[in-house]
Protein backbone atom coordinates (compact mmCIF):
# COMPACT_ATOMS: atom_id res chain seq x y z
CA UNK A 1 0.00 0.00 0.00
CA UNK A 2 1.62 3.04 -1.20
CA UNK A 3 2.10 5.93 1.94
CA UNK A 4 0.51 8.96 2.23
CA UNK A 5 2.52 11.88 2.46
CA UNK A 6 1.74 14.91 4.17
CA UNK A 7 3.02 18.21 2.83
CA UNK A 8 4.07 20.96 4.59
CA UNK A 9 4.39 18.60 7.84
CA UNK A 10 6.86 20.28 10.48
CA UNK A 11 10.20 18.82 10.34
CA UNK A 12 13.75 20.48 12.28
CA UNK A 13 16.42 21.66 9.91
CA UNK A 14 19.87 21.13 11.54
CA UNK A 15 22.92 22.87 9.90
CA UNK A 16 26.45 23.03 11.62
CA UNK A 17 27.98 26.53 12.92
CA UNK A 18 31.40 27.10 14.29
CA UNK A 19 34.32 29.73 14.17
CA UNK A 20 35.55 30.57 11.28
CA UNK A 21 34.01 30.23 7.75
CA UNK A 22 30.87 28.04 9.34
CA UNK A 23 29.56 30.60 10.90
CA UNK A 24 29.03 33.02 7.79
CA UNK A 25 27.61 30.51 5.62
CA UNK A 26 25.27 29.13 8.50
CA UNK A 27 24.06 33.48 8.63
CA UNK A 28 23.77 32.87 4.51
CA UNK A 29 21.65 29.76 4.88
CA UNK A 30 19.41 31.12 8.01
CA UNK A 31 18.74 34.20 5.76
CA UNK A 32 17.99 32.85 2.63
CA UNK A 33 15.60 29.94 4.80
CA UNK A 34 13.80 33.09 6.52
CA UNK A 35 13.13 35.04 2.74
CA UNK A 36 12.38 31.77 0.81
CA UNK A 37 10.59 29.74 2.99
CA UNK A 38 8.31 31.97 5.27
CA UNK A 39 5.47 29.54 6.04
CA UNK A 40 8.02 26.41 7.09
CA UNK A 41 6.90 25.00 10.35
CA UNK A 42 9.38 23.37 12.27
CA UNK A 43 12.61 24.98 13.81
CA UNK A 44 15.81 25.24 12.33
CA UNK A 45 18.78 24.33 14.94
CA UNK A 46 22.45 25.65 14.32
CA UNK A 47 24.36 23.53 16.00
CA UNK A 48 27.22 24.14 17.93
CA UNK A 49 30.35 22.24 19.13
CA UNK A 50 31.80 22.88 22.14
CA UNK A 51 35.47 23.55 23.08
CA UNK A 52 36.45 20.31 24.56
CA UNK A 53 39.83 18.51 24.30
CA UNK A 54 39.48 17.11 21.00
CA UNK A 55 39.45 20.99 19.57
CA UNK A 56 43.16 22.24 18.92
CA UNK A 57 41.28 26.11 18.78
CA UNK A 58 37.78 26.87 20.39
CA UNK A 59 35.26 26.07 17.29
CA UNK A 60 32.43 28.11 19.15
CA UNK A 61 30.73 30.97 16.81
CA UNK A 62 31.24 34.79 17.65
CA UNK A 63 28.41 35.79 20.27
CA UNK A 64 27.07 38.62 17.85
CA UNK A 65 27.14 36.24 14.98
CA UNK A 66 25.07 33.91 17.44
CA UNK A 67 22.87 36.92 18.24
CA UNK A 68 21.91 37.70 14.59
CA UNK A 69 21.17 33.60 13.89
CA UNK A 70 18.76 33.98 16.67
CA UNK A 71 17.20 37.25 15.22
CA UNK A 72 16.76 35.59 11.97
CA UNK A 73 14.87 32.61 13.76
CA UNK A 74 17.58 30.30 14.60
CA UNK A 75 18.02 28.03 17.70
CA UNK A 76 21.74 27.77 18.68
CA UNK A 77 21.94 23.83 19.95
CA UNK A 78 25.46 23.40 21.38
CA UNK A 79 26.76 19.81 21.75
CA UNK A 80 30.01 18.09 22.88
CA UNK A 81 32.09 16.01 20.56
CA UNK A 82 32.94 12.50 21.97
CA UNK A 83 34.42 10.69 19.30
CA UNK A 84 35.73 13.48 16.63
CA UNK A 85 36.00 16.90 16.79
CA UNK A 86 39.44 18.18 15.21
CA UNK A 87 40.71 15.13 13.98
CA UNK A 88 37.15 14.42 11.68
CA UNK A 89 35.06 17.64 11.32
CA UNK A 90 32.80 16.09 8.97
CA UNK A 91 31.70 14.01 12.19
CA UNK A 92 30.08 17.38 13.45
CA UNK A 93 27.17 16.45 11.44
CA UNK A 94 26.84 12.88 12.97
CA UNK A 95 27.34 13.73 16.70
CA UNK A 96 25.04 16.94 16.09
CA UNK A 97 21.98 14.58 15.86
CA UNK A 98 21.76 13.17 19.15
CA UNK A 99 21.66 16.49 20.69
CA UNK A 100 18.04 16.94 18.61
CA UNK A 101 15.02 16.68 19.97
CA UNK A 102 13.79 12.99 20.14
CA UNK A 103 11.52 11.71 17.96
CA UNK A 104 11.20 14.52 15.70
CA UNK A 105 11.71 14.37 12.08
CA UNK A 106 14.59 16.18 10.80
CA UNK A 107 16.30 17.40 7.44
CA UNK A 108 20.09 17.99 7.68
CA UNK A 109 21.80 20.42 5.57
CA UNK A 110 25.51 20.70 5.22
CA UNK A 111 25.87 24.52 6.43
CA UNK A 112 27.16 25.90 2.83
CA UNK A 113 23.81 25.85 1.28
CA UNK A 114 21.14 28.41 -0.06
CA UNK A 115 17.61 27.91 0.16
CA UNK A 116 16.31 29.29 -2.98
CA UNK A 117 12.74 28.08 -2.66
CA UNK A 118 9.75 27.18 -0.39
CA UNK A 119 10.99 24.20 1.50
CA UNK A 120 7.48 23.99 2.24
CA UNK A 121 6.39 22.59 -0.65
CA UNK A 122 9.12 19.67 -0.47
CA UNK A 123 6.67 16.45 0.36
CA UNK A 124 9.41 14.65 3.08
CA UNK A 125 8.52 11.17 3.79
CA UNK A 126 10.47 10.48 6.69
CA UNK A 127 9.50 6.97 6.72
CA UNK A 128 11.76 6.20 4.00
CA UNK A 129 15.16 8.51 4.55
CA UNK A 130 16.98 9.47 1.40
CA UNK A 131 20.07 12.06 0.98
CA UNK A 132 21.57 14.01 -2.09
CA UNK A 133 22.08 12.27 -5.39
CA UNK A 134 24.34 15.47 -6.11
CA UNK A 135 28.02 13.76 -6.05
CA UNK A 136 30.66 12.41 -8.50
CA UNK A 137 31.99 8.86 -7.82
CA UNK A 138 34.87 9.95 -5.07
CA UNK A 139 34.37 6.71 -3.45
CA UNK A 140 36.01 3.76 -3.78
CA UNK A 141 38.87 4.97 -5.07
CA UNK A 142 40.29 2.85 -7.77
CA UNK A 143 43.77 1.30 -6.73
CA UNK A 144 46.41 -0.84 -8.36
CA UNK A 145 45.40 -3.82 -6.44
CA UNK A 146 41.89 -2.70 -4.86
CA UNK A 147 38.99 -6.05 -5.06
CA UNK A 148 36.53 -3.59 -6.87
CA UNK A 149 33.42 -1.53 -6.42
CA UNK A 150 31.36 -5.26 -5.74
CA UNK A 151 33.70 -6.53 -3.28
CA UNK A 152 34.20 -3.03 -1.30
CA UNK A 153 30.67 -2.01 -0.77
CA UNK A 154 29.59 -5.96 -0.55
CA UNK A 155 32.23 -6.08 2.63
CA UNK A 156 30.17 -3.16 4.41
CA UNK A 157 26.71 -4.77 3.90
CA UNK A 158 28.09 -7.83 5.24
CA UNK A 159 29.71 -6.11 8.53
CA UNK A 160 26.30 -4.57 9.60
CA UNK A 161 24.20 -7.27 8.31
CA UNK A 162 22.39 -5.48 5.53
CA UNK A 163 20.88 -6.68 2.11
CA UNK A 164 23.63 -6.14 -0.06
CA UNK A 165 21.41 -6.86 -3.66
CA UNK A 166 18.51 -4.77 -2.86
CA UNK A 167 20.89 -1.71 -2.57
CA UNK A 168 22.03 -1.93 -6.18
CA UNK A 169 20.99 0.33 -9.20
CA UNK A 170 20.60 -2.79 -11.98
CA UNK A 171 19.89 -0.12 -14.87
CA UNK A 172 23.97 0.77 -14.46
CA UNK A 173 26.46 -1.90 -15.56
CA UNK A 174 28.55 -4.08 -12.77
CA UNK A 175 31.80 -2.49 -11.45
CA UNK A 176 30.41 0.89 -12.82
CA UNK A 177 29.88 3.45 -9.61
CA UNK A 178 26.61 4.25 -9.89
CA UNK A 179 25.58 0.69 -9.76
CA UNK A 180 26.07 1.17 -5.88
CA UNK A 181 24.29 3.28 -3.05
CA UNK A 182 26.26 6.17 -2.74
CA UNK A 183 25.62 10.23 -1.65
CA UNK A 184 26.49 12.74 -1.34
CA UNK A 185 25.91 13.96 2.60
CA UNK A 186 25.25 17.45 1.52
CA UNK A 187 21.56 17.37 2.97
CA UNK A 188 19.56 13.90 4.10
CA UNK A 189 16.38 13.39 6.35
CA UNK A 190 14.85 10.88 9.09
CA UNK A 191 12.07 9.79 11.23
CA UNK A 192 13.88 10.36 14.74
CA UNK A 193 17.35 12.23 14.70
CA UNK A 194 18.62 10.11 17.80
CA UNK A 195 18.26 6.77 16.38
CA UNK A 196 19.57 7.94 13.21
CA UNK A 197 22.79 9.47 14.43
CA UNK A 198 22.95 6.48 16.83
CA UNK A 199 23.48 4.27 13.92
CA UNK A 200 25.19 6.85 11.81
CA UNK A 201 27.66 6.84 14.57
CA UNK A 202 27.65 3.69 15.59
CA UNK A 203 28.90 2.33 11.66
CA UNK A 204 31.12 5.28 11.22
CA UNK A 205 32.92 4.23 14.23
CA UNK A 206 33.34 0.39 13.62
CA UNK A 207 34.12 1.35 9.97
CA UNK A 208 37.05 3.40 11.24
CA UNK A 209 38.22 1.27 13.69
CA UNK A 210 37.15 -2.23 12.30
CA UNK A 211 38.24 -1.40 8.86
CA UNK A 212 36.93 -4.60 6.34
CA UNK A 213 39.99 -6.01 4.74
CA UNK A 214 38.31 -5.45 0.81
CA UNK A 215 38.78 -1.50 2.23
CA UNK A 216 42.16 -1.53 4.18
CA UNK A 217 44.07 0.42 1.35
CA UNK A 218 40.78 2.98 0.79
CA UNK A 219 41.25 6.21 2.58
CA UNK A 220 38.59 7.88 4.69
CA UNK A 221 39.32 10.73 4.95
CA UNK A 222 36.90 12.58 4.06
CA UNK A 223 34.56 10.18 2.62
CA UNK A 224 34.17 8.19 6.10
CA UNK A 225 30.40 9.87 6.65
CA UNK A 226 29.54 9.27 2.89
CA UNK A 227 30.89 6.13 2.86
CA UNK A 228 28.41 4.90 6.20
CA UNK A 229 25.47 7.60 4.95
CA UNK A 230 24.53 4.72 2.29
CA UNK A 231 24.42 2.46 5.04
CA UNK A 232 22.84 4.29 7.38
CA UNK A 233 19.90 5.25 4.82
CA UNK A 234 19.54 1.26 3.88
CA UNK A 235 19.06 0.19 7.03
CA UNK A 236 16.20 2.18 7.61
CA UNK A 237 14.44 0.75 4.74
CA UNK A 238 15.21 4.25 2.61
CA UNK A 239 17.34 4.85 -0.26
CA UNK A 240 17.87 6.84 -3.52
CA UNK A 241 15.57 9.83 -3.64
CA UNK A 242 12.47 10.07 -6.05
CA UNK A 243 11.19 12.52 -8.00
CA UNK A 244 9.17 14.12 -5.34
CA UNK A 245 12.93 15.56 -4.25
CA UNK A 246 13.90 16.66 -6.93
CA UNK A 247 13.45 20.60 -5.49
CA UNK A 248 16.57 19.51 -3.74
CA UNK A 249 19.56 19.86 -5.49
CA UNK A 250 16.96 21.84 -7.80
CA UNK A 251 14.39 25.25 -7.50
CA UNK A 252 14.50 24.48 -4.38
CA UNK A 253 18.49 24.20 -2.68
CA UNK A 254 21.71 24.77 -3.67
CA UNK A 255 24.36 22.86 -2.37
CA UNK A 256 27.31 25.34 -3.45
CA UNK A 257 30.57 23.94 -1.54
CA UNK A 258 32.14 27.67 -2.40
CA UNK A 259 30.84 30.82 -3.31
CA UNK A 260 32.93 30.86 -6.80
CA UNK A 261 31.76 27.76 -7.84
CA UNK A 262 28.11 29.24 -6.78
CA UNK A 263 28.89 32.04 -9.40
CA UNK A 264 30.36 29.37 -11.88
CA UNK A 265 27.64 26.91 -12.51
CA UNK A 266 24.47 27.64 -10.44
CA UNK A 267 21.11 29.35 -12.49
CA UNK A 268 20.49 33.27 -12.43
CA UNK A 269 18.12 32.54 -10.05
CA UNK A 270 20.00 31.30 -7.40
CA UNK A 271 22.67 33.57 -7.99
CA UNK A 272 19.96 36.42 -7.94
CA UNK A 273 19.17 34.91 -4.07
CA UNK A 274 22.44 35.17 -3.33
CA UNK A 275 22.53 38.82 -4.07
CA UNK A 276 19.06 39.62 -1.98
CA UNK A 277 19.52 37.95 1.05
CA UNK A 278 23.20 38.82 1.86
CA UNK A 279 21.94 42.77 0.85
CA UNK A 280 20.14 43.67 4.07
CA UNK A 281 23.20 45.57 6.09
CA UNK A 282 22.57 43.95 9.44
CA UNK A 283 23.04 40.47 7.08
CA UNK A 284 26.13 42.42 4.54
CA UNK A 285 27.80 43.85 7.99
CA UNK A 286 28.80 40.09 9.19
CA UNK A 287 29.25 38.61 5.79
CA UNK A 288 31.56 40.87 4.87
CA UNK A 289 34.07 39.42 7.61
CA UNK A 290 34.25 36.26 5.80
CA UNK A 291 37.01 37.03 3.00
CA UNK A 292 35.41 34.88 0.06
CA UNK A 293 31.93 36.39 0.77
CA UNK A 294 33.47 40.06 0.69
CA UNK A 295 35.41 39.95 -2.56
CA UNK A 296 33.02 37.01 -4.36
CA UNK A 297 29.61 38.92 -3.57
CA UNK A 298 30.34 42.31 -2.54
CA UNK A 299 33.54 43.19 -4.70
CA UNK A 300 32.41 42.33 -7.75
CA UNK A 301 34.32 38.97 -8.81
CA UNK A 302 31.41 36.82 -8.71
CA UNK A 303 30.14 37.78 -11.85
CA UNK A 304 33.82 37.97 -13.36
CA UNK A 305 33.73 34.31 -12.29
CA UNK A 306 30.25 33.86 -13.70
CA UNK A 307 31.65 35.65 -17.21
CA UNK A 308 33.97 32.75 -17.69
CA UNK A 309 31.80 29.97 -17.88
CA UNK A 310 28.85 29.07 -20.33
CA UNK A 311 26.40 28.03 -17.70
CA UNK A 312 24.70 25.62 -20.06
CA UNK A 313 28.09 23.65 -21.24
CA UNK A 314 29.97 23.65 -17.87
CA UNK A 315 33.22 21.47 -18.07
CA UNK A 316 33.43 18.07 -16.21
CA UNK A 317 34.07 17.03 -13.45
CA UNK A 318 34.44 19.49 -11.48
CA UNK A 319 38.14 19.66 -10.83
CA UNK A 320 37.89 21.40 -14.35
CA UNK A 321 35.79 24.03 -12.81
CA UNK A 322 38.17 24.93 -9.73
CA UNK A 323 41.35 24.49 -12.38
CA UNK A 324 39.63 27.25 -14.36
CA UNK A 325 38.88 29.89 -11.22
CA UNK A 326 42.05 29.44 -9.85
CA UNK A 327 43.82 30.01 -13.10
CA UNK A 328 42.09 33.19 -13.11
CA UNK A 329 43.37 33.91 -9.73
CA UNK A 330 39.15 33.74 -8.30
CA UNK A 331 39.41 31.16 -6.30
CA UNK A 332 38.62 31.23 -2.45
CA UNK A 333 37.21 29.04 -0.04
Amino acid sequence: MARTIAFNQPFNILIVGQAGRLQYEALLFVASLKAMSPTLKGRIFVAEPQFTNRWEKDPRMLGDIRDVLKENGAKILPFENEHFGQSYPYGNKIEALLALPEGEPFVFFDTDTLITGDLSTVPFDFERPSASMRREGTWPVEELYWPGYTAIWKSLYNKFGLDFESSLDLSQPDEFWERYLYFNAGWFFGKCPRQFGQRFLDFALKIRDDTPEEMIIQPLDPWLDQVSLPLVIHSFGGGRPDTTLNGLDGAITCHYRTIPLLYARESDHTVAILESVSAPNKIKKWLKNYDAFKRTIYQGRGQKVRALFDQANLPRPERKLRNKIKAAGYWMR
